[in-house]
């Protein structure tokens, strides 16, 4: 951890303006339009008073804008952390990085916890008060600003407290799901460059029709599809069982579950990590991150 922790900091000094924009050039565009344009919203009708527009509006802002910035977020930063084994190449600081008294392995492990783990989850945080925002501007237009006031602040900040939660919670599966392909196409960008993913991508493809059409064994596809699966459900919706606005289900009955939901909805997701699959996919991660550490060890300009 000592070692872990200024590595760390080199990542937040390295992009912390490039996560400023991709938080606040989104909320910007969402803002400007919405506080001089016309707001439309299906599903209103349902709503028979003020307050009932405000708290559904209301909820829906917020849990919209959180889901943006963390799709937003999540995925600049597995596109950053694919690239870290050959960031430092161009203007040869990898010497420099490498002369520091840090293992290889925590070189490697540094970005991946800082973009993989640590950007989504503050983007979470970051979109709940980003929400807060635009709930403000959408509810103020559609409602009035007092109904905004007036929401139920306790039970609406309980319920996404709880949302946010239950996706922190999931991060660390998703990405031990991902993990394989994550590490492959870093090795594959250590090797091959700029050409790193388009090789991977080629290969996983073509590996994956030979052995289904030549062989009759989807297990390729089916595999890189289970991953993809087991992730999204790492972060939402492992149960089954869906959250779902109506008049069947009013708006304050579905906030006053979610807290109650999202445990369940956890344990589902860590059921599934019960599984001989999942010890592949840790053991798989765990070959192609001894290879980074390898390609690392050899100068880790052997192939620039």
């Amino acid at each position: 951890m000592k070692n872990l922790l200024p590595l760390m900091r080199r990542e937040w000094l390295q992009h912390r303006f490039a996560w400023a924009l991709l938080v606040l050039v989104p909320l910007a565009l969402a803002v400007l339009p919405l506080s001089f344009g016309s707001i439309e919203v299906d599903g209103l009708e349902q709503a028979r008073t003020p307050a009932d527009v405000a708290l559904m509006v209301g909820t829906m802002t917020l849990v919209i804008t959180t889901a943006v910035l963390f799709l937003l977020l999540w995925v600049s930063s597995m596109f950053v952390a694919v690239g870290t084994p050959r960031r430092d190449h161009g203007d040869r600081s990898i010497e420099f990085w490498m002369s520091l008294p840090t293992s290889h392995a925590e070189s490697l492990a540094a970005p991946l916890l800082v973009h993989l783990l640590l950007v989504p989850a503050a983007a979470l945080l970051a979109g709940l008060a980003a929400g807060t925002v635009v709930s403000l501007v959408t509810v103020g237009r559609l409602a009035g600003f007092s109904e905004w006031l007036t929401l139920p602040w306790g039970t609406l900040g309980l319920s996404m407290l709880a949302f946010v939660a239950r996706v922190i919670a999931g991060l660390p599966l998703a990405t031990l799901w991902l993990l394989p392909l994550l590490l492959a196409a870093m090795l594959a960008n250590a090797f091959f460059k700029r050409w790193g993913l388009p090789v991977l991508a080629v290969g996983l493809s073509l590996g994956g029709l030979v052995l289904n059409k030549v062989f009759g064994q989807p297990f390729l596809a089916e595999s890189l599809a289970s991953l993809a699966r087991h992730a999204g459900l790492s972060l939402m919706g492992a149960s089954g069982q869906g959250m779902t606005f109506g008049p069947e289900n009013p708006t304050t009955e579905v906030l006053a579950d979610l807290p109650a939901w999202a445990l369940r909805d956890l344990g589902a997701a860590l059921q599934a990590t019960l599984s001989v699959q999942f010890l592949g996919t840790l053991l798989v991660s765990a070959l192609l991150f001894y290879g980074l550490v390898l390609w690392r060890q050899r100068g880790a300009g052997a192939h620039g």
